[in-house]
């Protein structure tokens, strides 16, 4: 990681890009927490980045980052008119909800870069999108695609369904779920969640503006060219693959939100 000492460069201006689907979600308080911690920061919110604005070519975008088939990486196939269709009428309502869709992270990043304003494609800006569609990555390790809750880069993704879907749920909630299976009965998501409540995020969570607070602040380090991950469990910038992990790092009762090395670069970053 570079060090932030001696620095020239004013900090980026920040445009946040709302999710109109996820009601817990309060930019307005993300943007007075980002003020809090960079001082003199120039933050802004923007309405989502994907709508209705010549929706055909959009629709058609971003029904070719759908992934085909979460095993295999080279499918190549363009877009059915239906799902089309269904992206058109995603863009023409923001506030509804996609389900059960898998996007490739990286296409959608490049779909999103061309909608950004032609003069703010430059790094005096970091544009942060909140998207509820669920986007993954390849994993190459065991080649298959991966939920993911962000993607950082130019513009950075975090996706408020993918907070829900992809660090994993505590053991034990697997763990009864198979041996409900195995007695063939039928469990319900809603009683299982019931039994773990409090123990992972679920949609339109209460909690949900307070921890998208920590992913914020992951793509602004990328974009100010530090890692974004640590290694400390209680900083975050943790990269949190356990519900449990994710509630520790982002909710978790500490002295400080950061650990001492990021917490001396945000001083040093403050203006």
């Amino acid at each position: 990681m570079k060090s932030s000492a001696g620095r020239s460069d004013p900090l980026p201006s920040v445009h946040l890009y709302e999710d109109s689907s996820t009601k817990t979600l309060d930019l307005q308080e993300i943007v007075d927490y980002l003020k809090s911690r960079f001082g003199k920061i120039s933050v802004d919110i923007r309405p989502p980045l994907f709508k209705a604005e010549a929706a055909e070519q959009i629709a058609r975008d971003l029904a070719a980052t759908k992934v085909r088939d979460p095993m295999n990486q080279n499918v190549e196939m363009g877009p059915l008119p239906g799902e089309v269709e269904f992206e058109r009428r995603l863009l023409s309502d923001p506030g509804s909800k996609t389900v059960g869709v898998l996007y490739d992270g990286s296409k959608l990043e490049t779909v999103a870069r061309k909608l950004l304003p032609a003069e703010e494609l430059n790094t005096r800006h970091a544009h942060v999108v909140f998207t509820n569609r669920l986007f993954g990555t390849w994993d190459t390790d065991d080649g298959r695609y991966h939920a993911r809750v962000s993607v950082y880069g130019f513009p950075s993704l975090i996706s408020t369904s993918g907070i829900v879907e992809a660090p994993a749920k505590p053991k034990d909630y697997y763990t009864i779920k198979r041996r409900y299976m195995a007695l063939g009965m039928l469990v319900s998501s809603e009683e299982l969640k019931a039994d773990f409540k409090g123990r992972f995020i679920d949609y339109d969570d209460p909690r949900l503006t307070e921890i998208m607070k920590g992913y914020v602040m992951q793509a602004l380090f990328y974009h100010l060219g530090f890692e974004p991950f640590c290694q400390d469990k209680q900083c975050r910038l943790f990269n949190a693959h356990w519900q449990e992990e994710l509630i520790l790092a982002q909710l978790g009762s500490r002295s400080s939100e950061f650990c001492e090395m990021h917490s001396r670069i945000l001083e040093e970053l403050k203006i």
